[in-house]
């Protein structure tokens, strides 16, 4: 085992700046490597730490501005327009990047389509709640009406 200091969010392993133990074999042949940790020793772990808080500090602002697209998107219903059948299915399907335009178009706001998390794509006209999670820690549904052109 091996102590590295992460240069970057490795999944499933850590975050920015976190110190762990790894195998030799993991640090050695992907790790080390590519860029994403490099060995521990006492100046790395100190320069570990100003990582640690350069990422707290961006993550408060990340959090910040996402809770202050949630308090604008939370009361609004995003209006999508759709070619519909007479009984009100759709001809296709509303995806994640047509919420996304569509709250662009009508506010302004830039959301990343990854963040919408559909279990699948609308297909029928009507109100539907849709998920988003702007932040690790801001989860809004955002409601869609999806009207017939």
């Amino acid at each position: 085992m091996i102590r590295v200091v992460l240069r970057d969010t490795v999944r499933g392993l850590g975050k920015r700046g976190e110190i762990v133990e790894v195998s030799d074999g993991y640090a050695r042949n992907y790790l080390l490597p590519q860029g994403l940790a490099m060995r521990s020793s006492a100046g790395v772990e100190d320069q570990a730490a100003t990582m640690r808080a350069s990422r707290e500090i961006k993550d408060a602002r990340e959090r910040a501005a996402a809770e202050e697209i949630a308090k604008k998107l939370a009361p609004m219903v995003i209006k999508v327009d759709a070619r519909a059948s007479g009984e009100g299915r759709l001809f296709g399907s509303i995806s994640e990047g047509d919420v996304v335009d569509a709250v662009y178009a009508q506010t302004g706001l830039e959301i990343d389509r990854r963040a919408i998390a559909m279990e699948e794509h609308i297909k029928a006209t009507g109100m539907h709640s849709v998920p988003a999670h702007l932040h690790n820690d801001v989860q809004i549904f955002l409601q869609v009406e999806v009207v017939a052109r």
